[in-house]
This record gives C-alpha cells, sequence and structure tokens, in this order.
C-alpha cells in the first residue's frame, strides 16, 4: 500500500513533474508472471524513474547497507526501503553474495519483476562496465525471462557522488525479453553463467549506446579512490 501511495500520489507526479521521464519498449516487459529487468546503473534515482514508467510493482536487489545501519537513521532508512519492495542484498562476493540472492527468487517464484544491476554498482563516468554473473545465475534457477533496460540521461541528472540532482529529462527503454532456457539446469556452469552474463550486457549496451569496459565497476571505483 505504501509503494502504491508514493507511486501514485507522492513520487510519481513529482518525478514527473521535475524530469519528464520518456520511455520505449515498455511492451517488452510481461503484463503478468515472473521475469528479471536487467539494467545499467548510473544514478541513484534509478529504481526511482523504471518503476514511476512501469504499471506494474518492481523490486530491487538492494545493497545491505541500507537495512543495516543504526540508530533512528538507520531504522528510518530500513523501514524506507522494504516499504519500497526493495531487497537486501550482500555485495561482499563469495558465498555471502550467492546466499543473499535467495530473497530474490523468492520473490521471482511469487510472479514478481526483480530489477537488477549486473555492474553491481553505479558507473562513474557513464560507461558500461563488466556484469557480475549473480543475475545469470538466477536467471537459471527461476527460469524466467531477462528484459534489458538502458537509463538514458540519469547520470547527467545525478552521477555517482552528487547530492542534488539536476532537473533534466531521462528515459527509459525496454528491449525483447532474451530467453535463455537452453541453458536449464547448468547454474553450476562458470562458462555458461558468464556467457549469459555477457549476452545480458550486450544487449543493455546496445539500448544505451555506451562505451562498455572490461573491467568490474567496483574494482574500477577502488582504483579511481587509491589515485
Amino acid at each position: 500500500m505504501f509503494y502504491a501511495f508514493l507511486k501514485h500520489f507522492v513520487v510519481g507526479p513529482l518525478i514527473r513533474l521535475l524530469f519528464r521521464p520518456w520511455s520505449k519498449g515498455l511492451e517488452n516487459i510481461p503484463d503478468s508472471g515472473a521475469a528479471i529487468l536487467a539494467s545499467n546503473h548510473l544514478s541513484f534515482l534509478d529504481p526511482v524513474f523504471l518503476p514511476v514508467v512501469e504499471h506494474r510493482p518492481i523490486s530491487f536487489l538492494a545493497k545491505s547497507e541500507y537495512f543495516t545501519g543504526k540508530g533512528l537513521k538507520g531504522r528510518l532508512s530500513r523501514w524506507f526501503f522494504l516499504a519500497i519492495r526493495q531487497l537486501p542484498i550482500d555485495r561482499s562476493g563469495g558465498q555471502a553474495s550467492e546466499s543473499s540472492l535467495g530473497a530474490g527468487l523468492d520473490h521471482l517464484a511469487a510472479g514478481g519483476l526483480l530489477g537488477i544491476y549486473p555492474e553491481g554498482t553505479r558507473s562513474l563516468d557513464g560507461r558500461l562496465y563488466k556484469g557480475r554473473t549473480g543475475a545469470a545465475r538466477m536467471v537459471l534457477e527461476a527460469r524466467v525471462p531477462v528484459v534489458p533496460i538502458a537509463m538514458v540521461g540519469t547520470f547527467e541528472v545525478m552521477p555517482s557522488g552528487a547530492k542534488v540532482p539536476r532537473f533534466k529529462k531521462v528515459g527509459v527503454i525496454a528491449g525483447e525479453p532474451l530467453d535463455f532456457s537452453r541453458f536449464w539446469g547448468r547454474q553450476n556452469d562458470g562458462d555458461v553463467l558468464r556467457r549469459i552474463t555477457e549476452e545480458i550486457m550486450r544487449a543493455i549496451q546496445e539500448l544505451s549506446g555506451q562505451v562498455y569496459v572490461d573491467e568490474y565497476a567496483p574494482r574500477r571505483r577502488k582504483t579511481v579512490a587509491a589515485r
């Protein structure tokens, strides 16, 4: 109820007024049933823009830090992100990350739309970075289609590190669903997971027109911070 209230009466009207979002290809998102929406990630506001233009509710995998803060601020953050249907994911890698994908699988099993950012974090410079294989594993375990999504103009609105957004027009493009049924049952095959991931990233790149970087975004972020 809180999600619907924000979308239709608070956040939605405000977003439409300030950013005038446009969309293309939303008919590629199924009207019912489970699907993964795999998107590029350019701005903190990306998880807001997509649900505003899509009529079905969308849950996103969000970094676990939003749910584990201390004190009043931490409790408010946890309440808010749960209220808007976000699902916590551990981004530390390894078994911790794999285990936290379970919430996403449960959501898909219930027939929901799940938003995923395969890059793992926001782009520092507007380019598209190498995807992680967690999304591919979920595709094979849940046996659902993947709809590639391109966020357009959101980097200019609020890039990583910005505190205040710029009020510019943004867009959302949904590509044709990707079918990976030929790989069902091979979720433990690393080569298959990488192949699926690269196909997803290639589809996102074709929609967004971004320059592709064959490097993980979190690694790039650490390199920049070290410099």
